[in-house]
């Protein structure tokens, strides 16, 4: 085969499918994704958070501020294991709000309002059923379209210190 017959090159020589069984594959497009370190900051710093078993949410709703979707981003952390690991955690959970976000943005447009998500999964997100997780996204991202505006009370944010105790 030469170089111009390849699939690589010639993308209509190639037999390989390009989707799952059942090729019905829903958009995460680019817009609807949280990418830079200051917007993660901000979500940490003002949002608020919703908790669920494998997962935490951190979100920032804005009033009056088109386009009125939610913009989602994730965190996984190297605690979580290998870079191989922490990319599946992040592609389970990618799929999981994929079927979850459409809902989320009409939710949100009604309220004219805005979004920014970012989503930590736990360890057992690697593990969990897929349905379990799409049903934890779920949930997290109604209370999201139900909740307040504007930035959460900062002592809402800080984590209670641990007392020492002196020996």
């Amino acid at each position: 085969m030469t170089g111009s017959q390849s699939p690589i090159r010639n993308p209509q020589a190639s037999t390989a499918v390009s989707h799952r069984a059942g090729g019905d594959r829903l958009p995460f497009a680019r817009g609807s994704r949280l990418l830079k370190h200051a917007d993660f900051q901000k979500v940490y710093e003002q949002g608020r958070r919703q908790f669920s078993a494998n997962m935490t949410f951190f979100y920032l709703l804005q009033p009056d501020q088109p386009p009125f979707t939610a913009e989602v981003g994730f965190t996984v952390g190297r605690v979580m294991g290998p870079a191989v690991v922490r990319n599946r955690i992040r592609r389970r959970m990618r799929d999981a709000v994929r079927h979850h976000l459409p809902a989320l943005d009409r939710e949100l447009g009604s309220r004219q309002l805005s979004a920014e998500v970012v989503i930590n999964p736990k360890k057992g997100a690697l593990k969990a059923e897929m349905e379990k997780l799409r049903g934890e996204v779920a949930k997290g991202f109604q209370a999201i379209a139900a909740g307040t505006p504007g930035a959460a009370d900062p002592a809402d944010n800080q984590r209670p210190h641990k007392k020492r105790s002196s020996r």
